[in-house]
């Protein structure tokens, strides 16, 4: 049983759109991702998702809206709603879903990541 340094664990990686995994509990996965630019359209089938933004701010686009969400607000995207994460600058994300969530849920793309790296 470690505590956990979030900045500590953004430090350790730079690329974007690749979760990290930090932490589980009953099932779920915690997870970190830096993010730029635009995800791929995406939903996942039996999972909901939840995003909270440590640093910076990003949008989660939705077919009939956008959420914008800054530095402490997260966002539960339910099972099966469509959507796509955006940041016009770089932020890190702490994800909270089921353990082997496809961070692509439906479609396989060059940013699918099948098994996330734990740090």
């Amino acid at each position: 049983m470690d505590k956990v340094n979030l900045a500590e664990k953004f430090g350790l990686f730079e690329e974007h759109w690749r979760p990290k995994i930090v932490g589980e509990l009953n099932g779920q996965q915690v997870k970190l991702v830096k993010v730029l630019g635009a995800f791929d359209w995406h939903h996942h089938e039996n999972e909901d998702e939840l995003f909270l933004v440590v640093k910076g701010e990003m949008r989660v686009e939705l077919r009939d809206k956008a959420v914008a969400l800054g530095e402490g607000e997260f966002l539960v995207v339910p099972r099966g709603v469509e959507h796509r994460p955006v940041a016009q600058r770089e932020a890190h994300v702490l994800m909270f879903e089921p353990a082997g969530t496809l961070n692509t849920g439906n479609v396989r793309t060059d940013k699918t990541v099948e098994r996330p790296e734990r740090l």
